[in-house]
Order: structure tokens, then sequence, then C-alpha cells
């Protein structure tokens, strides 16, 4: 099917939701968009599929993030016994929740209990709480550090880690199957929460995930001798790290954390960095203004999943670098 044929099979099945068909019809006239949109399937690659959010085969939207949870689901399936289950995470970009909630209800409706956590959570913490809930693998909803107009779908094993290349070779295979996007079955939250697939997890992941974390310390005693007089800022980049980095480092000893305000709450839009990326000394410029003002040590930075972490420090020259 071209791509022009597609965008009319779009419009005009009842599958697809109104607001769908509104953002389509929006660009009945740009055959350039229409084509970018259509000319391809959104790739799910190693490890998941990213890409730029909005409706279209070649977009993030919950019919491709569906179509990907059910290949993946048809994966779990094949290769595990038994009851099964999966773990699921998002970040603070556009769209994520109802991505997450998407790829749930997809587990559910293959009857595989999800896991969904309550609100964002950082990557990290995903990964333990598919080892610690015993699930057969994970979801995380980002796009990482790029820029908001994305988000994306990345697939973890049993082990809490990304999937290994046969793994995703396999995985890829399943989404790839499913041909017809129209085809693909869902089922709605009230009858995935009555069945039992659905359950929302929170507090008693984060206490455990902690507890965890401390665990695995390096120098433990250095933060509980020094931690009461070693000043810190901290910024999540509007991303999922505010409560739980915040958390931890006040757990292990350190008692002097100030939050960049600017960029504290999740913000899909990003709205004080052109890139959320802490590996970019740019995305450091308001903290390293409060750095400045308050004479600190250490700058602390993680993007909007929370699992890249960027580091600013004092030079012996008083610069921070």
């Amino acid at each position: 099917m071209g791509y022009i044929n597609e965008y009319n099979f779009w419009l005009k099945s009842d599958y697809f939701d109104g607001a769908t068909k509104a953002e389509l019809l929006a660009i009945k006239n740009d055959e350039k968009e229409i084509e970018d949109r259509f000319y391809r399937e959104l790739e799910f690659g190693t490890g998941g599929m990213r890409g730029l959010i909005g409706a279209g085969t070649n977009r993030m939207n919950k019919y491709t993030v569906r179509k990907a949870a059910h290949g993946f689901a048809n994966f779990i399936k094949k290769i595990h016994d038994g009851d099964k289950s999966v773990a699921i995470a998002y970040d603070s970009r556009h769209c994520s929740y109802k991505f997450a909630l998407e790829t749930a209800l997809a587990m559910a409706c293959n009857g595989i209990r999800a896991y969904l956590f309550d609100e964002l959570r950082p990557t990290p913490e995903l990964s333990f709480a598919v080892r610690h809930l015993g699930c057969d693998g994970g979801v995380v909803i980002t796009a990482s550090h790029n820029p908001k107009e994305y988000n994306g779908f990345k697939a973890y094993g049993s082990d809490g880690g990304q999937l290994p290349p046969r793994e995703s070779d396999l995985v890829i295979a399943e989404v790839e199957a499913i041909s017809d996007l129209s085809s693909v079955p869902c089922i709605s939250q009230e009858e995935a929460l009555r069945k039992g697939f659905l359950v929302f997890i929170g507090k008693e992941i984060d206490d455990a995930y902690m507890e965890a974390v401390k665990k695995v310390c390096v120098n433990a005693g250095i933060p509980q001798k020094y931690g009461k007089d070693s000043k810190i800022i901290y910024t999540p980049l509007h991303g999922s790290g505010n409560k739980p980095v915040r958390r931890i480092l006040k757990e292990i000893g350190f008692d002097q954390v100030s939050v960049v305000k600017e960029q504290e709450l999740p913000d899909p839009e990003f709205s004080t960095v052109k890139y959320p990326n802490p590996e970019e000394k740019a995305a450091f410029a308001i903290a390293i203004q409060y750095a400045q003002k308050e004479n600190v040590d250490l700058v602390i930075g993680t993007d909007p999943d929370c699992d890249r972490m960027g580091v600013v420090v004092k030079d012996s020259k008083g610069q921070y670098i």
C-alpha cells in the first residue's frame, strides 16, 4: 500500500479515533508531510523504537505503540511458561503516560499482568522492578535525552537489562509479523483492572529500590562522614529524577542538596534547555548559576528518564567544569 493509500485508510477506518483523523485532515494539502508520516513503518530495532510523536505509521502514537507492545507480548508468550508479567515505567515526555497505559493494556489483552508505575519513574528503577517482581520483561516509554518532539518504546528482558541481539531479533520479527495495524486488538482499562491484569505500583517499589541502592553504595562511609558539609546542586532537567535522586542523596548522608527550581518539575517541553542532555555543558547553564551563587562543591544533572548523569565540579581556579 502506497503512502497516499495508507493515509486515506487511516482517515476512513473506524479503528482510528477522531483526534488522529483531525490531525491527519490538517495536513491533507501537504503531500510531503503525508509521505513522511506514511512512507514506512516506524522501525522497531535493537532495544525498541523511537520517533516523532504524531499520527501515521512512521510516528510514535498509540497505534504504533500498541503494535510494538503486542509484538513484545507475543515474544514473551513464546519464551516464558506459566503466569507472565511485565513492569512498565515512563518519563515526563509528551504522551508518555498514554503510551505506557497503552502498553499495559496490550499486555493485559494477551493475558500478561502489567505492573504500571503510578507516576513517572527512572529507567534504572524499572530495571529493578522487573527483577524485584519477577517479571518476564519490562518497558520504558522514553526518548532519553532527545528533543521534546520525540518519544520511544524501550524493551527490557527478565534480567532488567536491555535485550541482547538474539532476543531483540526475535522481538523485531514478532513486531514485523503484524502487517495490519488495524487488526491489533485492545482491551479497556476497566476490564484489565477487573481481570487483575493491570496493577498499579509505586511506593512499595520505591522503598525497596532505595534499600537496594544503599546496599551497593561504594565507600558508604564517605557520605556519612563528609555529607553534612558537602553542598550539592541537583537538576533533573524536567525529568523523572527529582524525587528519587534527592531522596537517595539525603538518605545516604548528603544534607545540603538544593534543586534547580526552574527545572525541578516534570515538563514535556523542556522549557529551559535546548536538549535535556546532561552530557552537554549547555544543559547545566542555570545549575552553574546556582552553584556560583551558593558556592557549592558539586553539580549533578540527570536526563529525562534518569539513566544518564552529568557532573560539574569546581577546579583549582574556582571555575566550574
